[in-house]
Formats: structure tokens, C-alpha cells, sequence
């Protein structure tokens, strides 16, 4: 059964940073997009940014570029946000999820998804 695993959440104060880790397990890693997703209370789940399988093309959501950075390392099975200058408004939880899509698609095209990381930004 194939696993995804985000750790790295928790409290921080605006303006600071926090890097957030997606590890797979029971995936052939290397062959999938990943994505990063939150969640606000209250709101739509919102995709975030997107990694191709090779690490060669990225997308983000206009608001997050410049401040978030998706990364992976296939060798580790890892995917990475690296979010800085953070706002209250980045309170959400944080999901990593799986795609066979070499672009980044809708949320239904994500096949696998993580349980979820709380961020939480205090003012």
C-alpha cells in the first residue's frame, strides 16, 4: 500500500520559515509528479506547487512563487516545500500528493495523498 508521510509543520511566527518533507513508500517514486496542497478551515483544498518526476519542470500557484520552492530527491523518495516569509494566511494543513502526470493537473488527477502536516502562522 503505497505511502506518503509529510512532516516538518508547526508553529511559526510570520515572516519566518518552515521546510515541510513528503516521504513515499510502496511508490516507484521516480516515475511521479508530486504536488503540495493545503487545506484552510473553512476552504477549498489549494493546490500549491508541482515537480515533475525528473525535478526538471515546476508549477506554482501565483500567490506562493518566490516564497515556496518544491524540491525532490528520488535516491531519498522525498519531496520538499520550502516556504519563507510566511503569513498568517499560509495557515493551513499541508498535503503532498502523487501523480502519474508529467504536468500538473487537478487535484482528482492526484492518485496518492498524504495524511497532512499543520502549519500554523501566528502574527
Amino acid at each position: 500500500q503505497v505511502q506518503l508521510v509529510e512532516s516538518g509543520g508547526g508553529l511559526v511566527q510570520a515572516g519566518g520559515s518552515l521546510r515541510l518533507s513528503c516521504a513515499a513508500s510502496r511508490l516507484f517514486f521516480s516515475s511521479y509528479g508530486m504536488g503540495w496542497f493545503r487545506q484552510a478551515p473553512g476552504k477549498e483544498r489549494e493546490f500549491l506547487a508541482y515537480i515533475s518526476w525528473s525535478g526538471g519542470d515546476t508549477s506554482y500557484l501565483e500567490s506562493v512563487k518566490g516564497r515556496f520552492t518544491i524540491s525532490r530527491d528520488n535516491a531519498k523518495n522525498m519531496v520538499y516545500l520550502k516556504m519563507n516569509s510566511l503569513k498568517p494566511e499560509d495557515t493551513a494543513v499541508y498535503y503532498c500528493a502523487a501523480t502519474p502526470r508529467t504536468y500538473a493537473p487537478p487535484a482528482l488527477d492526484y492518485y496518492y495523498w498524504g495524511q497532512g502536516t499543520q502549519v500554523t502562522v501566528s502574527s
